[in-house]
């Protein structure tokens, strides 16, 4: 059985208290993988409905659209699309907890949270999930760089991008986004992830956070320090930064050498 690797969406419109989440969970680095954050139930849902998160961690005081609200939203969302995260409340008031299990969450924390309750609540959902994914008659993988076809998400939809299309994807706040003429798009996939679908002939790793259609550069400034800057032809004129390390490479491929 594959490892099981949890993505997180944390939800609190107090930033103290994502940060709190964000330290308690760097011990599970191996077990969860914190995918983005949202300070209120409107960020929060069009990230849940962009991308599929396994677990979320939500406060129930919020402005506008409560926790409690959210959560019974995704038990609608649930429905129609066959799963919704696993729901984490954590909170500083109990008198929700009934409402809480009554929206299915698999947990009510209370702040300032226990390290030793926070990992029990952990175990549960990974033994849930454990659960699910062996339930699920597993399928043969199939080659997915076989078309080269980039799925993104846009709107609600997942939409699939031609390659050649793609002038530069980069990686911001947990997040790997792709760039075309006029448009950024949101991906399910790390900016590792998509470099291994990418062709390699056309796009260069020129940065930690950058990968560049080569072939879509129109100006090469020379900054100080060795690094370089990229302009291309998207709409913006977006400059993509190059690093010292990778400034060579890019050199070479552009007969800068």
């Amino acid at each position: 059985m594959k490892k099981i690797k949890l993505k997180a969406l944390i939800v609190d419109d107090e930033y103290p208290a994502r940060q709190e989440l964000r330290f308690l969970l760097e011990k599970y680095s191996d077990k969860v993988q914190i995918v983005g954050e949202a300070a209120n139930a409107h960020e929060a849902w069009e990230l849940i409905t962009a991308l599929e998160y396994s677990i979320l961690f939500l406060d129930i005081h919020m402005p506008e659209i409560n926790g409690l609200e959210l959560a019974a939203k995704l038990q609608e969302y649930a429905r129609e699309k066959g799963k919704a995260p696993y729901i984490v409340f954590v909170t500083a008031y109990e008198e929700f907890a009934l409402d809480a299990f009554g929206v299915n969450a698999v947990d009510y924390l209370l702040k300032p949270i226990d390290p030793r309750r926070f990992e029990i609540t952990l175990q549960k959902v990974l033994s849930l999930e454990e659960k699910q994914e062996s339930a699920e008659p597993q399928k043969p993988a199939k080659p997915f760089s076989s078309v080269g076809l980039i799925p993104v998400e846009h709107k609600g939809k997942t939409l699939l991008l031609e390659q050649e299309n793609i002038i530069f994807t980069y990686a911001s706040d947990d997040y790997a986004f792709v760039k075309t003429f006029d448009t950024r798009y949101i991906t399910r996939f790390t900016l590792k992830e998509l470099e291994s679908r990418l062709d390699s002939n056309i796009f260069q790793r020129c940065h930690r956070s950058y990968i560049v259609n080569i072939k879509r550069a129109r100006e090469v400034i020379p900054e100080y320090n060795g690094t370089l800057t990229l302009v291309v032809d998207d709409a913006e004129r977006s400059e993509v930064p190059v690093s010292r390390s990778q400034a060579k490479k890019i050199r070479q491929i552009l007969g800068l050498t």
